[in-house]
């Protein structure tokens, strides 16, 4: 991407941080930005059921988790894997029920694509034999200028990828950041959506969980890292314990 497209994103991002700094309601100051995130997305559903986890639980067999996807999933700027969302969810998974047994892996890949996760399935999903496969998607596909038109197509090949592997899944959007709001995430949100409504499978709209957040007095620089683009250690941590709880609700 040349300079003269990063410039003007650039702009709008340092516009988008000035503006999120402004004094937020005292309500809001009360909780973490974390805290507060948990607290405005309780009881969020994945809104759909989550059968091969339910049957592992029920067994009391370990549940088998892959979580793929790109640098969100990595963890980016965190330091301790236990601090990335993966990581917090299994703590909270833990916490919610202590008899549990899982195993996580962390599939994310830096600047992955969703055609690079596809590609990666044998390898880093399919060889681990997971219950559960988390996909999380969408901002390297439109922060690098790929549109939604193809996209949704191959979503839909990857969730039958996934689901004929006796997985299931849940697929997971972009981040609510300054430079995604500079991209045209709208669309990548009704693509994601869309497969996830036709194919029957769980959402985690991590978009609009945030977005709520700031909605409700968080400014977007606390749900964001330095660079404007990946999370914050605040935002890794609501959507892994969102996520948790939204696991643990569905397979009730």
């Amino acid at each position: 991407m040349g300079a003269a497209i990063r410039f003007p994103r650039l702009l709008q991002c340092c516009v988008a941080l000035a503006l999120a700094a402004w004094p937020v309601a005292s309500d809001a100051r009360d909780l973490s930005p974390a805290e507060t995130c948990l607290a405005v997305n309780e009881g969020l559903s994945l809104g759909a059921p989550l059968p091969h986890t339910a049957e592992a639980l029920k067994a009391h067999r370990p549940l088998r988790i892959v979580a793929i996807g790109s640098s969100s999933t990595v963890g980016l700027w965190m330091i301790r894997k236990e601090k990335t969302y993966p990581g917090v969810m299994r703590s909270e998974l833990l916490r919610l029920d202590p008899t549990m047994q899982i195993e996580i892996v962390n599939s994310g890949r830096n600047g992955d694509t969703i055609p690079g996760n596809i590609a990666r399935f044998p390898r880093d999903v399919f060889a681990y034999q997971p219950d559960l496969v988390i996909w999380q998607m969408g901002g390297n596909d439109f922060t690098w200028g790929e549109g939604a038109d193809s996209l949704e197509h191959k979503i839909a090949s990857g969730v039958a990828m996934l689901r004929a592997h006796g997985a299931d899944v849940i697929l997971m959007d972009q981040q609510y950041t300054p430079v995604i709001l500079t991209t045209d995430y709208a669309k990548m949100q009704e693509a994601i959506a869309a497969v996830a409504r036709d194919q029957q499978v769980a959402y985690l709209p991590r978009f609009d969980m945030l977005h709520k957040t700031v909605e409700a007095g968080v400014s977007i620089v606390s749900l964001s890292a330095f660079d404007g683009l990946h999370m914050s250690g605040d935002a890794y941590d609501c959507t892994g314990r969102v996520l948790a709880r939204a696991i643990m609700a569905a397979v009730r």
